[in-house]
């Protein structure tokens, strides 16, 4: 049998990349700005444009880990 931490490892994994790429975006927005030019094409990335995502990232990750305790 596995252990309950186990069988929600995807979650787990899906919840700390959110929260280091959001941390990062908050930290580097230059650096994440040409990935956003790749990814949101007809419109240009701007830094609060990459900050207002890493914001959305970390309140996701925050979210799933709400989601992993309630299960607990």
């Amino acid at each position: 049998m596995q252990p309950e931490i186990m069988k929600n490892v995807d979650v787990l994994l899906i919840a700390n990349f959110s929260l280091i790429f959001g941390m990062a975006g908050l930290f580097w927005p230059e650096k994440f700005r040409p990935i956003f030019d790749v990814l949101m094409f007809p419109w240009p990335a701007t830094s609060r444009m990459v900050r207002a995502n890493s914001i959305a990232a970390i309140a996701l990750s925050f979210l799933l880990f709400l989601m992993l305790m309630a299960r607990f």
